[in-house]
């Protein structure tokens, strides 16, 4: 009896010749969620769960699809040497790392990462094996660096594992940061994934941060800022006193030099951020006062302004 003659690779993801790679994984996709035993288990389902993974590993690949297209299922060239007849003995020995033997979630986040175009191989790429996980940190924490556990589920050949990976956060980090642990990541054939930590931090009561640069602001007196005063001021180092001019205004930012975050790339400044606040309980003799000081000084803050 002759053996049946292998279907042509587009009519089995029902794509044209001409199809896109878009289209090729698009069809392959939806082929891999009907027949994939994990999902499939009717007796002729692995065999075109097969047959499909066949036809995408050759027309996914733009060097193979070549040779597809000019020499069909015989006389090809062989890929990858050694013995055997073409594609067929190709894709049975998993040239190349093929989706054979994955389940159907780990083909479809490949999927998800595969490029257009050539094809690397490497089981990391195809399972995908990066994997992220964002993480809340305390202002101060950013700044000064700190260990948080991580609670991690790995997902092996077999089995899913929980465990607690220590992770040292470096100063410096700010919101969006991401931290890359090398070989933390997913595991499959043998190749491990990195993790990547993306860094979330919290607000603080009273500092804020632009770079390496930080401000506080600071509330002063009307007498404060018109004599000149000692005001003791936070730092992210502690308790330091700045020393205001007179006549200082609100809205005036004093620079404190390396008092801001310290990263790679040096540390930064803080800036005081001057804040006139008026007491609403003046007593009868401190208006009195405040009213003589008026008649003798006659200010006028408005003199200089363009309107």
């Amino acid at each position: 009896m002759r053996p049946m003659a292998k279907r042509d690779y587009y009519d089995v993801l029902g794509v044209k010749r001409g199809a896109s790679d878009a289209d090729i994984k698009r069809a392959y996709r939806k082929l891999a969620r009907k027949y994939h035993p994990d999902v499939n288990k009717s007796p002729d389902a692995i065999d075109k769960f097969k047959e499909a993974t066949e036809a995408y590993e050759v027309l996914s690949d733009r060097e193979k699809r070549r040779m597809y297209d000019q020499f069909g299922h015989t006389g090809a060239p062989r890929v990858g040497g050694g013995g055997g007849g073409g594609f067929q003995d190709f894709f049975s020995r998993g040239g190349g790392g093929g989706f054979m033997g994955m389940g159907l979630d780990d083909i479809l986040q490949a999927l998800r990462g595969k490029m257009s175009g050539a094809q690397t191989h490497s089981p990391r790429r195809e399972a995908n094996l990066d994997i992220e996980q964002r993480v809340t940190i305390e202002f101060m924490q950013a700044v000064l660096g700190t260990t948080v556990p991580l609670l991690l589920r790995r997902r092996g050949a077999d089995d899913a594992k929980t465990e607690t990976l220590d992770v040292k956060i470096p100063p410096g980090v700010r919101e969006g940061s991401k931290i890359r642990v090398r070989g933390q990541g997913a595991e499959h054939r043998g190749a491990k994934g990195d993790l990547y930590i993306i860094i979330s931090v919290k607000s603080h009561p009273f500092f804020t941060a632009k770079g390496n640069d930080i401000t506080v602001e600071v509330p002063i007196s009307i007498t404060e800022a018109v004599l000149g005063a000692g005001v003791d001021v936070p730092t992210i180092d502690g308790m330091t006193t700045v020393t205001l001019p007179p006549g200082t205004s609100s809205g005036q930012r004093l620079r404190l030099r390396n008092k801001g975050i310290e990263s790679a790339s040096g540390r930064g400044d803080q800036f005081v951020l001057i804040k006139i606040v008026v007491d609403k309980n003046i007593s009868g003799e401190g208006r009195k006062l405040l009213e003589e000081f008026q008649d003798i000084e006659h200010p006028d803050p408005r003199k200089d302004v363009p309107w």
